[in-house]
């Protein structure tokens, strides 16, 4: 896990398998299932381990799918060893 927690992993998880989005701000909100994240400080936190899907539209405000950077990716590594 290094480092992160059961909440971090689960949603980088869900992101993993399509099932998140955030928002094009400066303070992302995350959206998993289409529901508001319960903890609004989880976008900041996974910053640099999620990114808005590169070719989604954006605009301020905009909900975009969120995928996994290399780092997100390289972060699950260890969780399912």
């Amino acid at each position: 896990m290094a480092g992160h927690t059961h909440r971090q992993l689960a949603v980088l998880r869900a992101a993993a398998a399509g099932h998140v989005e955030m928002t094009c701000s400066r303070e992302p909100h995350l959206y998993v299932d289409g529901l508001a994240c319960c903890d609004p400080t989880l976008g900041h936190q996974l910053a640099g381990l999620l990114a808005p899907e590169p070719a989604a539209p954006r605009g301020p405000g905009l909900r975009v799918p969120a995928v996994l950077t290399a780092a997100g990716r390289a972060a699950l590594a260890p969780a399912a060893a």
